[in-house]
């Protein structure tokens, strides 16, 4: 299973939706709480070319963005294939 990793706030209605699509997927991922800001929340910045929004996806290093983003590759049949990759 490929590496997942996402950025949330607490509270985020986005972050939970992408969550919640990625359980349904039956997808382990890594979640880093960047409420507070701090050290991860500088990391996201770098690793999304300056995205603040929440959450930001990575799948195996790949930058997917955020929820609406994740939404959209399962759509187009994308989001299978990545979490199968590794």
């Amino acid at each position: 299973m490929a590496k997942v990793e996402i950025y949330t706030k607490f509270g985020c209605p986005y972050c939970y939706r992408a969550k919640r699509l990625l359980d349904g997927k039956g997808a382990a991922y890594e979640e880093y709480d960047i409420t507070l800001g701090g050290p991860q929340r500088t990391e996201m910045l770098q690793r999304s070319n300056g995205r603040t929004t929440v959450p930001q996806i990575f799948i195996d290093g790949q930058h997917i963005g955020g929820s609406d983003d994740l939404a959209a590759l399962d759509a187009r049949g994308g989001l299978d294939p990545l979490l199968q990759a590794a």
